[in-house]
């Protein structure tokens, strides 16, 4: 069975996504699009907007699925 890597950086932040935690409400497709991009692979691209905008919308999963780190 293959492991997709679900960690994503920009240098300024590194993302993580737990795919067993997701329920798949797609509050981060819906608010960024840009970034969380729900029909391809990869389907986060971190320069897609800027990094303050990526953190808040980090902040709207609402199960935790996604989290992010700041890289130093």
């Amino acid at each position: 069975m293959e492991m997709l890597i679900n960690e994503f950086t920009n240098g300024e932040i590194t993302v993580t996504f737990e795919p067993k935690k997701c329920i798949h409400a797609e509050e981060c497709a819906k608010g960024l699009s840009s970034v969380f991009r729900t029909t391809v692979i990869p389907w986060i691209k971190l320069d897609g907007a800027d990094t303050v905008k990526i953190i808040s919308q980090i902040g709207k999963c609402p199960s935790g699925a996604l989290n992010y780190c700041k890289n130093s």
